[in-house]
């Protein structure tokens, strides 16, 4: 289950402030469950896992073993924000960091349509002309610009390569439920198809077959990631001062109206760099609206702490920080006694590379606070499929509090709209 560690923030803010923000935040936490504020019309994500059962998991699971059967190497997910970031930071994280490199067993899960760059493209299609390929395309409506333009190129791909027969056996379509372009599609060329619920943003559709999906064919247990969930479902419904979520969104809005603008999301574990994306947008698109909202940024320690430390550091001080530690590793390397010890290493030698690791954290954390850095500590115990579906709805408890409490409507994105009709006027696309 996911912890919550404030003391970070004990020197930038006094317990009469944070009492009176923890107030605050309770109060949002009851118009959330009770669904009486902005954009309650989105909310199916609140008891998505309780409510997925063993029938939603096998049908997921049924895709993998259908595209087994046909020994498919290469599965291409297209979807843009919340339609891949979700599957991208789960598979990422959960993933070995060589596997390509060892080959690894089962499909090779890759994304596209999250982007116009033209290289990307033209290298998508070299890759998918060299390996036994299917596809999970996933749009509400099937006419965004980006993963439309990238499903068009891997459909005719598809249906030139194995037969538009067997091309239709190597799509599925995550989709709306009864309208738009993509399920027109799917209804007139037989696709498999999984609904995404009309009460369900993207930025919140990880837990849903969105993310599942992509989840199960890239070989990782789907079952215990809703069961992580569920179990943070159950815990996070608690209306009390101790409840994590709240905590977290009490302090990160006291620290917020305090002048700290920007939070950083850090870890030091590679595999979570894709959450850092994936709590961008979750973040970004809901709380940022109405002139408010904390910017989201991300970073990789301690790697990043050699490119952006020195402005984390002694820069602006309008910056937090949230780190999220995994308390225990997967694996164990010691470092070795070297004779000549030229490196100076030596007083290293038998330590785990995870205590350095700690040491690097525990000493930054320090450095941070003491250099004008509130910090915010997110644990989970350790890196798998459970401990992530409870990180995955953490956030998004703590996303609909934090904006409710900023006084903005946490589930739409109107300013999303405004490249895309200026993009659609440069292009010459008809009506604009």
């Amino acid at each position: 289950m996911v912890k919550v560690d404030l003391q970070g923030c004990d020197s930038f803010v006094s317990k009469e402030q944070f009492n009176e923000y923890l107030k605050k935040a309770r109060a949002a936490q009851v118009v959330l469950q009770e669904e009486s504020g902005a954009g309650n019309d989105f909310l199916g994500w609140q008891h998505l896992p309780s409510s997925t059962g063993k029938a939603e998991i096998e049908a997921c699971l049924g895709v993998v073993d259908r595209w087994i059967g046909k020994e498919v190497d290469l599965v291409v997910v297209i979807g843009i924000g919340g339609s891949y970031l979700g599957a991208k930071a789960a598979i990422e994280a959960l993933s070995h960091s060589f596997a390509r490199e060892m080959g690894g067993h089962g499909p090779q899960v890759v994304f596209a349509g999250e982007n116009l760059s033209e290289d990307y493209t033209a290298e998508l299609l070299d890759l998918v002309s060299q390996r036994n390929t299917a596809c999970v395309v996933i749009s509400k409506s099937g006419t965004t610009t980006e993963p439309a333009v990238a499903f068009r190129l891997v459909k005719d791909h598809l249906e030139k390569t194995y037969g538009k027969k067997d091309a239709c056996e190597r799509i599925v379509a995550i989709t709306d439920k009864a309208r738009g372009a993509l399920k027109s599609l799917s209804n007139q060329e037989g696709y498999q198809t999984f609904v995404i619920e009309d009460n369900i943003g993207g930025r919140f559709s990880v837990l849903t077959p969105v993310g599942l999906v992509p989840i199960a064919l890239a070989g990782f247990d789907i079952e215990a990631m809703v069961r992580g969930a569920k179990d943070a479902e159950k815990a996070l419904s608690e209306r009390s001062d101790d409840n994590p979520a709240v905590r977290y969104a009490a302090m990160r809005n006291l620290l917020y109206d305090a002048g700290k603008k920007i939070e950083i999301y850090a870890s030091f574990n590679p595999k979570l760099q894709y959450l850092g994306e994936w709590l961008k947008q979750l973040f970004g698109e809901s709380e940022g609206k109405d002139g408010k909202g904390i910017f989201p940024a991300s970073a990789v320690f301690t790697t990043d702490l050699h490119s952006m430390g020195q402005y984390i550091q002694q820069g602006e001080r309008i910056l937090m920080e949230t780190v999220i530690t995994v308390d225990n590793a997967s694996r164990e390397v010691t470092i070795p006694a070297d004779p000549q010890d030229l490196d100076g290493l030596n007083y290293l030698a038998a330590k785990h590379v995870e205590h350095c690791n700690r040491m690097a954290q525990l000493g930054t954390k320090m450095a941070h606070i003491d250099g004008g850095v509130p910090n915010m500590d997110i644990h989970i115990e350790r890196l798998d499929e459970y401990n992530l579906g409870s990180l995955f709805y953490f956030f998004e408890v703590v996303c609909g509090i934090s904006a409710y409490v900023l006084g903005v409507n946490p589930f739409n994105q109107p300013g999303v709209e405004a490249y895309k009709k200026n993009m659609f006027k440069l292009l010459e696309k008809p009506g604009y």
